[in-house]
């Protein structure tokens, strides 16, 4: 009997969701907020890695030439924590998914500083593998506020997101010298202090997840699509949510995500040290990081907007221009210039952020509650081994030619989403 009335219970707010529009809308509202909120903390976590992640390993290596080794494990760990979270999110809903992603990264900040404590490459490496989590789970959670939003909020649901991650991305980088100082106050080395504010951030945007989001989008927008379904009440002047999967544009979106990704994290990873060998200090490594990551997300309100209105394909395009002119500036800069750097790395940021609404929005588009999650996870796989691909080899390119290479090389290899795009306008008519 009690099962029976679990499944009555069921059906019964499946039905109120159906038959109040109002009521799906509070919900849409409710969950961006929790994802927001969420947002903030992970992008505090996500800073540390960028910032200080490639000079803990040059101080502890001894040489410049694996400095983006820890780019490219926090990234490769993040590829199969996006494959798992999205399987995670699929068969029990966002909030399990999302929650267990970042309590993991939370976890494998702590085992950063614990490595620095012990000088244990091998527990740094290791642990950067399991950091990077709570950076994949922080890229996902932006599909989390989109469930339950129509076909003109999507992209703009992604930009609420992501511009909120900016507060905490924003203030992780310029936090470097205090929790520095915390970190050498309690007998561990300067550089890992940060990891100890990921390590917080992390967990707590887990917690606010597994505790509020509910119910879960995801569920809801599932069987919302399975009722829709069965009472076949759809109509051709209604507008449905539920489209069929596009294999197509799924591809077109995973290949704009990719190659902005591969570019971004190749010429970031590298720029900390670069500055270094210029003389420049902390603090001015913290302020041009931080000035790109804000670019990375504060803009996102504006670029989901543009992507609803202008459509995903031009903003596309508008990514592949702005990446080149990021590369061609950071390339001609002087090294002593923070000024120049620091418009060349917002650039770089720019136009990440154009690819990364542009893609997810396709994505979204191209896919169906039963599928989305799935997919999106493994889509954020591709994106993650793109960018350990470009961690690792910004190092290797640097010396054995030059940073001015490198960001060239990445700009002209962002002008690849141009042709990209006009495959997918041709294959569409």
């Amino acid at each position: 009997m009690s099962f029976q009335s679990d499944k009555e219970k069921e059906q019964s707010w499946v039905q109120d969701y159906i038959d109040s529009p109002q009521k799906k809308e509070k919900l849409y509202r409710k969950s961006l907020f929790i994802v927001v909120l969420s947002q903030i903390f992970g992008g505090a976590g996500l800073a540390a890695g960028i910032t200080v992640g490639a000079l803990l390993a040059q101080e502890m290596l001894g040489t410049d030439r694996f400095a983006g080794i820890p780019t490219a494990l926090f990234t490769l760990g993040s590829a199969a924590a996006a494959f798992l979270v999205g399987r995670l999110s699929q068969k029990h809903g966002r909030r399990i998914g999302i929650a267990s992603g970042f309590l993991v990264g939370g976890i494998g900040a702590v085992g950063v500083v614990l490595a620095a404590v012990l000088e244990s490459v091998f527990l740094l490496f290791a642990s950067l593998l399991i950091y990077g989590a709570g950076t994949a789970t922080n890229l996902l959670a932006r599909y989390a506020g989109t469930d339950l939003a129509n076909s003109k909020q999507r992209a703009t649901a992604v930009s609420i997101a992501m511009v909120f991650t900016t507060f905490g991305a924003v203030a992780g980088p310029n936090m470097v010298g205090v929790m520095g100082k915390v970190a050498t106050a309690i007998g561990v080395p300067s550089l890992a202090g940060t990891f100890i504010l990921a390590a917080a951030a992390y967990i707590l945007a887990g917690l606010i997840i597994l505790i509020f989001l509910r119910p879960d989008p995801l569920i809801v927008a599932t069987e919302l699509a399975k009722a829709e379904k069965n009472l076949q009440n759809t109509t051709a002047n209604v507008e449905t949510n539920h489209q069929p999967f596009n294999r197509h544009g799924v591809i077109v979106g995973a290949t704009i995500m990719v190659l902005t990704q591969l570019v971004m994290i190749a010429v970031m990873t590298i720029t900390p040290v670069h500055m270094g060998h210029y003389g420049h200090d902390m603090n001015a490594v913290g302020l041009v990081i931080g000035t790109h990551i804000g670019a990375m997300f504060l803009p996102s309100l504006i670029t989901g907007v543009l992507v609803d209105k202008l459509g995903r394909t031009t903003m596309a395009i508008a990514s592949g221009v702005t990446l080149l002119l990021s590369g061609v500036l950071a390339a001609w800069a002087p090294g002593e210039s923070v000024i120049l750097i620091t418009v060349a790395l917002a650039l770089l940021g720019l136009g990440w952020n154009f690819g990364l609404i542009s893609g997810t929005a396709l994505i979204v588009d191209a896919t169906t509650p039963a599928n989305r999650a799935k997919t999106q996870g493994t889509v954020d796989v591709l994106i993650a081994l793109s960018g350990a691909t470009g961690g690792a080899l910004s190092g290797m390119v640097v010396a054995h030619s030059s940073y001015a290479t490198l960001s060239l090389a990445g700009g002209f290899l962002s002008l690849l989403l141009i042709p990209v795009v006009f495959w997918a306008r041709t294959n569409k008519k």
